[in-house]
C-alpha cells in the first residue's frame, strides 16, 4: 500500500473510531431507525410481508441516510477545535482528507443497515434468498455515499452552530420526499415528480429493487452517481474555502 494510500486509511479509521464510540450518533443512527420500523410495521396490524419488506428497506436507507449526512457535525466540531488547521500542515491533501472521510461514512453507515435488516429478518419475518440478503445490503451501503459528501460539504461551510440544524433539515427532507417514510404512491402528482429527481428515491430504489428481486431501473444509478459527483465537488470546494476561517 502506497504511503499517500496507507495515510488515508488510517485518517479514515482514526475518524470512524471516534464516531462509533459517540453514543448519541449510535442512538440516533441505529436505535431509532430500528424503533421506528419495528413501530410503522406493527401498529395497526400490518402483516403484509411485502409492505414490512418496503418498510425495512426505506429505515434502513433512512439509518444510513442519517448516519452519512452526520458526519458534516463532527467536521464542524474540527472546525472549532483546531483539528483541521493540523490537518492542512500534514502532506494529506484536500481531496485525501475528503477522501479519508467519505470513507469514515462507508463504515459508519453499516451498522444502521445492518441493524435494521436484522430487525426485519429476525423480529419481523422478513425473508430472502441469502444472495438477495447480501445484494440489498451492499446497495444500500455504496448507495450511501452522496449523503456523506453532503454532509461533510455542510460541515466543511457552514459555522459549527448551524451544521447540525441544517443536516437535520437535509435528513428529514430528503427522507420524506423521497419516499423513505411512506409511499411514493401516496403522494400527489406534483410531489411524486419532484421525488424522482432526488438522490434518496433512487437511493431506496436500489436497496428494493434487489429485495424484490430485480434489477433497478436504467436511471436509478446514473441518477445516484451525478448526485455523488455534485456532493463531492460540494464537498472538496468547501474544504477549500474552510481554510479562510480555520
Amino acid at each position: 500500500m502506497n504511503t499517500a494510500l496507507s495515510t488515508t486509511v488510517a485518517y479514515a479509521r482514526l475518524e470512524a473510531l471516534r464516531t462509533l464510540r459517540d453514543q448519541g450518533f449510535v442512538i440516533s443512527t441505529v436505535g431509532i431507525p430500528v424503533l421506528m420500523y419495528l413501530l410503522f410495521t406493527n401498529l395497526g396490524g400490518q402483516h403484509d410481508p411485502a409492505a414490512r419488506t418496503a418498510a425495512m428497506v426505506g429505515m434502513a436507507a433512512y439509518g444510513a441516510l442519517g448516519a452519512a449526512v452526520s458526519l458534516g457535525g463532527a467536521v464542524a466540531e474540527d472546525r472549532s477545535t483546531g483539528w483541521l488547521r493540523q490537518l492542512r500542515i500534514t502532506p494529506m491533501s484536500p481531496r485525501r482528507v475528503v477522501a479519508g472521510r467519505a470513507l469514515t461514512g462507508a463504515v459508519v453507515v453499516l451498522p444502521s443497515i445492518g441493524a435494521v435488516l436484522l430487525a426485519g429478518g429476525l423480529l419481523n419475518g422478513v425473508r430472502m434468498p441469502p444472495l438477495q440478503w447480501a445484494a440489498t445490503a451492499v446497495a444500500l451501503w455504496l448507495g450511501s455515499l452522496p449523503f456523506t459528501l453532503l454532509g461533510l460539504g455542510n460541515g466543511y461551510r457552514l459555522a459549527p452552530q448551524t451544521t447540525g440544524a441544517v443536516n437535520v433539515a437535509c435528513t428529514l427532507g430528503l427522507a420524506v420526499v423521497g419516499g423513505l417514510w411512506f409511499p411514493v404512491a401516496l403522494f400527489p402528482d406534483w410531489l411524486a415528480a419532484v421525488s424522482a429527481w432526488t438522490p434518496t428515491r433512487r437511493f431506496a430504489e436500489l436497496g428494493t429493487a434487489f429485495a424484490e428481486g430485480h434489477t433497478p431501473t436504467a436511471a436509478a444509478v446514473p441518477l445516484l452517481a451525478a448526485w455523488a459527483a455534485v456532493f463531492g465537488t460540494y464537498a472538496a470546494v468547501s474544504y477549500r474555502r474552510s481554510a479562510r476561517t480555520v
